[in-house]
């Protein structure tokens, strides 16, 4: 090759990748914030990444994403929000933990948000049909999950009257829920006793004060998410029959589990960052509901804790893991 072709080539190589940093540059930026840990939420990211491309976003095309992880560190939210509101971010998308903290943030930069809260009664958004303001998102209703999970609870072990319920405690959606699960307890005749942990090492201790109780509610959280392998490794351990909320705790080893499709929920969200990144305004946007909610039961797990399930139950079932 020639000298003058030989620079020219190089000359080539060296624009594109300015131009394509420029390109960059000038896309739009999503800020993804969430309290959980980036590891078990990759299944969800690409549920937000598919409903971002039903909407013509591509990331790293015509779209950029800052992720921040709070790897159940709630406390470090607030600084993670200020940094993203202070980038001006075109979007900003927030789990249960994280919306109100965007709300009190910033009235301008539009949010969707995906919650277990009630989004009405939080007061998140005005109302679901007409949301006004700057947020809308997808819910997925955790106070109500708490009692349904308690009823199908009732059914594996109906001669036993004593659940505990994990919770943490710094979730807002944790006392709407355990209002749910009182009432529901009541109308069964059971007892509920709440075990509060928002850190690891407080997951630990409130294992060591399961004796006496007859079944386990894992309650929808961040950080019980991030450390679903652990959590069912110690019911494991203590023989305690628990029913959490997502599939993705029986698919690990949990005996049951109940509740939306988190992969779903976050593909909603997707599609509605995309389509308020195309010009609509959030306000508009109806808060979304999930379209199914899951009943997974983990068989194996079922005979090592020699419980006999009811045929009704298993009839019930979406899923059964043998």
């Amino acid at each position: 090759m020639k000298r003058r072709e030989f620079i020219a080539v190089l000359g080539g190589a060296a624009v594109w990748p300015l131009g394509a940093q420029a390109q960059r540059s000038m896309s739009p930026v999503i800020g993804f914030v969430n309290g959980a840990s980036p590891e078990p939420y990759a299944q969800h990211v690409k549920g937000f990444l598919a409903g971002l491309r039903e909407s013509g976003f591509v990331e790293g095309q015509n779209v950029r994403i800052e992720y921040r992880w709070a790897e159940g560190r709630y406390d470090r939210l607030p600084d993670m929000v200020t940094d993203l509101v202070r980038r001006r971010v075109a979007v900003i998308v927030a789990n249960t933990p994280v919306a109100p903290i965007v709300k009190a943030a910033t009235a301008t930069i539009p949010i969707v948000f995906a919650t277990g809260e009630d989004p009405v009664a939080s007061g998140l958004v005005a109302s679901l049909n007409r949301p006004g303001g700057n947020m809308t998102g997808v819910g997925i209703t955790g106070p109500i999950l708490l009692g349904k999970q308690l009823g199908l609870i009732h059914q594996f072990v109906p001669a036993r009257t004593s659940i505990a319920i994990l919770v943490n405690p710094n979730n807002p959606i944790s006392e709407p829920s355990l209002t749910g699960a009182r009432e529901a307890a009541r109308a069964l005749g059971r007892q509920i006793r709440v075990l509060n942990a928002s850190t690891e090492a407080e997951i630990e201790t409130a294992f060591t004060t399961l004796a006496g109780a007859d079944g386990l509610i894992v309650a929808p959280d961040a950080l019980f998410i991030a450390r679903r392998d652990h959590l069912v490794a110690l019911a494991t351990r203590e023989a305690v029959p628990a029913i959490y909320p997502f599939r993705e705790f029986t698919e690990t080893g949990g005996l049951i589990s109940y509740g939306a499709s988190l992969s779903e929920q976050y593909q909603l969200v997707g599609v509605y960052t995309g389509k308020i990144l195309a010009g609509a305004n959030p306000g508009d946007l109806p808060v979304l509901q999930p379209t199914k909610y899951v009943l997974c039961i983990n068989l194996k797990t079922a005979r090592k804790l020699e419980l006999q399930l009811p045929p009704s139950l298993l009839a019930l079932a979406d899923e059964v893991i043998e």
